[in-house]
């Protein structure tokens, strides 16, 4: 399903801004190191996490993530976030997992894997999050013959209460889809138009009920694997449509203590930092990802992600790491056998703009949010890292935030994709052969069908290369080509 486009429509090109000579990069503020409680940058510069499809369908670690993972670390990156990891041992596809133990061998290769190939210049960090259920969207006729659960108010305004119920399910799939949109409850029918999914409001289902009691556990049960595998911290996923954003919405009225007011919705994300904290020793890396804005109807805005900012940064993460947006809540209708994908909608957007955009353009859009509680954050003396992240693709556009006191990192996400070794040209002097992101989306594109990420940049190039990984079509590499130092400066 095609993404939400504003409807300006204006395009946007890169920033074409002179880049650094080696000298003036070795001065700035984006190759400085950092040091705030247990997080220790070699530089300012971070790989946000991004999910590339490459592991078993057990959640195990494969080779195919090996690569991928060296491939970044070998640009030397500060630090490089591993993509969002299962925290329960539960089916999920070709991602990530790290709720058993039996995936400590993989996550420990993986941990060393970083560690090595950038020379012990990069910080690995692992994404541990919880998800809810989402089903795909069925075929409207089956829905109604065999998924539907019938009763009353299906029956009553029918007039078929004492009938057999296939006569109930053949008069229900007669009828339009405006009559049909009358007659069943609003969940039904979003269960048959979008595909069903859980919300954590659905309290009369024991295992979301229960949520409050069973997370902390099983984050501090995650981040104690994550120690033992050998990264150097966690960032706990707060962030974009699933479990813990969830809890942190406005949106959650949740009427056990865990929803309603602010106060209310920060309690679990607190418990779950403070059982990760308990879990693992004081010289591990905790921090988290949150939206500065959900972009939403109704949904969480600045003055409350200041708000959480501020009582993070008071229980002790070493980090906060700002997203936007990213909801299922306005995410476009899936065809059917596909099930909602939350980058699709305005909210979507707002997370992963594509260079066709509004007046306010791709660029740094997360930007003036991070300011904002990052600025509040020092107004009450807390010096918590603020990670800013959103079409950050040149050196001069992150040096300006960080001078401009926006943000104490600046992550890279679809640049780094584009060209991992960024942060070597850049350092080196070498910016002019940065190839940089064009801000296409083709990555989310194939994010959106589970297929292996890759770039279009390069995936097509050297494909008769010796020993390269292919896709499972055989079509695209799965990781840039090198790149060779020796080429000179241009």
């Amino acid at each position: 399903m095609a993404m939400w486009r504003p409807p300006e429509r204006i395009r946007f090109l890169p920033s074409q801004a002179p880049w650094p000579d080696a000298a003036t990069a070795a001065c700035s503020r984006l190759f400085a190191p950092l040091e705030y409680q247990e997080l220790k940058l070699t530089s300012r510069t971070w790989v946000p996490a991004m999910v590339p499809w490459r592991a078993t369908d057990d959640g195990v670690v494969t080779n195919n993530n090996l690569q991928w993972y060296e491939r970044f670390a070998r640009g030397q990156p500060g630090a490089l976030v591993v993509e969002a990891t299962g925290i329960r041992d539960v089916p999920s596809g070709p991602l990530l997992r790290i709720g058993h133990d039996r995936f400590l061998p993989g996550l420990r290769e993986l941990a060393a894997t970083i560690k090595r190939a950038s020379g012990g210049q990069t910080r690995a960090i692992i994404q541990i999050i919880d998800f809810l259920a989402i089903r795909r969207r069925p075929d409207r006729e089956r829905f109604l013959r065999e998924f539907l659960r019938i009763g009353a108010h299906h029956r009553e305004p029918l007039g078929l209460r004492d009938a057999p119920e296939a006569s109930v399910r053949a008069a229900l799939a007669n009828k339009t889809d405006t009559e049909l949109q009358i007659l069943l409850a609003p969940r039904e029918w979003e269960a048959m138009t979008q595909g069903a999914r859980e919300r954590v409001t659905d309290m009369d289902l024991d295992h979301i009920s229960e949520l409050p009691q069973v997370l902390p556990g099983q984050f501090a049960a995650a981040a104690r694997r994550a120690r033992e595998a050998g990264f150097d911290g966690v960032e706990l996923h707060f962030a974009h449509a699933y479990t813990m954003a969830s809890f942190l919405s406005p949106l959650n009225t949740r009427s056990d203590g865990n929803g309603g007011s602010l106060a209310n919705r920060l309690r679990l994300p607190l418990e779950v930092y403070q059982a990760v904290r308990a879990a693992v020793s004081s010289d591990f890396v905790v921090g988290c990802r949150y939206l500065a804005e959900e972009c939403i109807a109704g949904g969480g805005t600045v003055p409350e992600a200041v708000i959480a900012a501020l009582a993070f940064a008071r229980a002790g993460m070493d980090f906060l790491s700002l997203s936007r947006g990213g909801k299922f809540d306005d995410a476009r209708q899936p065809k059917v056998g596909e099930a909602a994908y939350p980058y699709t909608g305005r909210s979507g957007y707002e997370c992963m703009p594509s260079y066709y955009s509004d007046a306010v353009g791709p660029f740094g859009r997360n930007t003036t949010a991070a300011a904002a509680i990052r600025r509040s954050l020092r107004d009450a003396n807390f010096r918590t890292p603020v990670v800013l992240a959103g079409g950050m693709h040149h050196f001069a556009q992150a040096e300006s935030a960080l001078s401009q006191g926006a943000a104490d990192v600046i992550g890279f996400a679809r640049q780094a994709l584009a060209d991992p070794d960024w942060f070597r040209k850049v350092r080196l002097g070498r910016g002019a052969q940065v190839r940089q992101c064009i801000y296409t989306n083709y990555c989310e594109a194939l994010d959106q069908r589970h297929r292996e990420v890759t770039c279009e940049l390069w995936d097509r190039e050297r494909l008769d290369e010796p020993a390269i990984h292919k896709s499972q079509d055989g079509k695209r590499r799965l990781i840039p080509p090198d790149w060779d130092e020796s080429q000179g400066p241009d």
